[in-house]
């Protein structure tokens, strides 16, 4: 047997050798290196020999298999080579000729809703502000009246961050923090939506990701009351959806607002109960209510005097409604199959 495989060995270095194109060589590949070529048809003949040789004949087995495609590869580069070389000489090449047309990049599912939303927003007089995807405890909980002892502070929900010199840091779990520094930075009358990234410390599903998208909504005036909240909500889903849309409230509790609303909104896509509605015919959609008062004072805002709305939504998800993305997953992925899908 070991004569034999020998003999495959300059057989095959052989076929390489004459081989005079890239499809020649890649027939002398599953011939001789194949699942079913002439090596691996001797290797199963390795059973019959006895135990004390075997060994010894798979070694040899295996360098001769290593050996052929080591001559196999630069075959094939000196195969390429030649034909580049043909090429930039102008054989079979016309440098005239116009080359590929570059592909042009397109926007993230998440980033065309979030433009949408800010255009929309903008036309109804409102500001986009922004703030740090780290931040402070006193933005992220305590200046938003988030209690010492709320479960969100843990570390099961919120991802802390070592090395703090002054104060405690964290990867912000919500766009909230950014009412209380528009509020400090530019005062009153306010009326800002703050999109942005936000992190939480879940445990990843179809539904569930550590990273994902938001928007806050923030108004602050005197006079403001739910009636004003309940209009700029209805306005951003109709300009969302392109139609006006039913809605109904129920109490949701937030230490932020008081009080506290969730809004749902009949579903767009069916009229009897579908997938995304899971059967109800309502979507949930944003959560929002009157800005608490604590918050306001934080913020240097007089409650005495002056009175807002917040509201929030996942970016995450409508773009997930508005494109038929069934897995959040796929959102921070990466992965360009996903992406293309959205090309211009």
């Amino acid at each position: 047997m070991r004569d034999r495989l020998e003999e495959l060995a300059e057989e095959g270095l052989a076929a390489l050798g004459s081989a005079a194109t890239e499809e020649d060589l890649r027939r002398v590949e599953q011939d001789y290196l194949g699942r079913h070529g002439r090596i691996t048809a001797v290797l199963r003949q390795l059973g019959g020999l006895p135990p004390a040789e075997r060994p010894a004949v798979g070694r040899l087995a295996n360098e001769i298999k290593e050996r052929l495609a080591r001559e196999l590869e630069a075959r094939l580069e000196i195969l390429r080579r030649s034909r580049l070389e043909a090429e930039l000489a102008g054989e079979g090449f016309d440098p005239t000729l116009p080359g590929p047309p570059a592909r042009a990049g397109s926007l993230h599912p998440i980033e065309r809703v979030r433009r949408e939303l800010e255009d929309l927003f903008r036309s109804m007089g409102y500001a986009v502000a922004g703030g740090p995807e780290v931040e402070t405890e006193e933005h992220n909980f305590d200046a938003l009246n988030i209690p010492p002892d709320h479960p969100a502070r843990e570390g099961h929900d919120t991802l802390w961050i070592e090395g703090g010199d002054r104060e405690r840091l964290c990867m912000r779990t919500h766009t909230s923090p950014v009412q209380v520094r528009a509020l400090r930075r530019h005062g009153v009358p306010l009326r800002v939506v703050a999109p942005g990234r936000v992190f939480r410390q879940e445990t990843q599903d179809a539904t569930h990701d550590h990273t994902f998208h938001q928007m806050e909504g923030l108004v602050v005036d005197r006079g403001v009351g739910v009636p004003h909240m309940l209009h700029a909500m209805r306005s951003l889903l109709s300009g969302l959806f392109g139609r006006e849309l039913q809605t109904r409230l129920r109490p949701g509790y937030f230490p932020f607002v008081e009080p506290g609303f969730e809004l749902d909104a009949r579903c767009p896509f069916c009229k009897s109960g579908c997938s995304v509605c899971k059967g109800s015919t309502w979507i949930e959609l944003m959560p929002g209510g009157l800005v608490h008062p604590e918050v306001l004072r934080a913020s240097g805002v007089d409650p005495e005097d002056y009175s807002g709305f917040a509201f929030g939504l996942g970016l995450s998800r409508i773009a997930m409604l508005r494109y038929g993305i069934d897995d959040i997953r796929w959102m921070m992925s990466g992965d360009l199959r996903f992406l293309e899908q959205f090309d211009a």
